[in-house]
């Protein structure tokens, strides 16, 4: 089944952003082998999948596992129908252009990579990237910067629209279920790299997703930042997997930047009850402590 692609999807109230999608992968030039799409929100898009241009396998998860729970459900999914490949997709992405599974399959080939993955711009912008790339030790957001690269290698922003070999999976995991949300994409990263499976980002086709501008909070410009999500519920989880995968993967660099970075921002700005918060998730990811969804977390 050489270069057969089976997508991973997932889904949380978005039936709009689901709708686009489906269409999106139905126009691509090489047509993907199947579809998982797990569904694990309250407005379920059953109805949406069953009327896809493209067959669906629609997956019904009565319970909310977190994005890394849910991509692992659709990914096993995906496996089971043993295609070469998976195509990962959070319900509010889709492809730029028909030819985007192409570009990243031929670029895979030429390249002997396991893993590729397209830029990801925002949606109406298409010449400003959604997530930031670190290019001379400064961060851009503009796709100009980056694609007269064509790849950057190490380097990619999972997990949407990354194109995954399936054995790779049998070699690093699946997205840790712990996590539950923000942290499983860099954690996946972090293993690929220590497993030394090649893979990178393919800077001459484009994802299109919300983008993540907000979160960026720059200390000393663009060298020095922080990140900081908008609500409560993903600034607790972001904090407390960044503390834990600061200790799992021994990342010296990344706690003395936290350590630093974090009370300097809340200090700034004069928000004492945010870096208690900062400071209480952090040290429980670095404990090991409070995984997976906190039924007693108050947001």
């Amino acid at each position: 089944m050489q270069n057969t692609v089976a997508v991973a999807a997932v889904t949380f109230d978005r039936p709009g952003d689901v709708r686009t999608l489906l269409e999106a992968l139905s126009r691509q030039s090489h047509a993907p082998h199947s579809i998982s799409l797990v569904d694990s929100g309250t407005q379920p898009v059953d109805r949406i999948a069953a009327d896809a241009p493209a067959p669906v396998t629609y997956l019904r998860s009565e319970a909310n596992l977190g994005g890394a729970g849910g991509f692992s459900f659709a990914i096993l999914s995906a496996l089971a129908s043993g295609a070469e490949w998976v195509w990962i997709m959070d319900d509010d992405a889709h492809p730029e252009d028909p030819s985007c599974l192409a570009t990243l399959l031929e670029a895979a080939r030429e390249r002997g990579l396991d893993v590729v993955l397209p830029l990801v711009v925002a949606p109406g912008e298409p010449t400003k990237l959604s997530f930031p790339f670190r290019l001379d030790g400064r961060l851009t957001h503009e796709r100009a910067d980056v694609e007269p690269l064509g790849l950057i290698e190490n380097v990619g922003q999972f997990f949407n629209g990354a194109l995954i070999r399936s054995e790779v999976f049998f070699k690093v995991g699946l997205p840790d279920l712990r996590l539950f949300i923000r942290g499983d994409e860099v954690d996946f990263m972090l293993r690929l790299r220590r497993a030394n499976v090649k893979f990178g980002t393919v800077t001459t086709v484009a994802l299109t997703h919300p983008a993540g501008w907000g979160e960026v909070q720059e200390l000393m410009g663009s060298r020095f930042h922080v990140l900081v999500p908008e609500s409560p519920f993903k600034r607790f989880y972001f904090f407390r997997n960044r503390g834990y995968l600061t200790r799992r993967h021994r990342r010296l660099k990344s706690f003395v930047a936290d350590a630093v970075g974090y009370p300097l921002y809340y200090l700034k700005h004069g928000d004492v009850k945010g870096l208690a918060e900062w400071a209480g998730a952090y040290s429980a990811g670095l404990r090991g402590a409070k995984f997976g969804p906190l039924k007693d977390q108050k947001f």
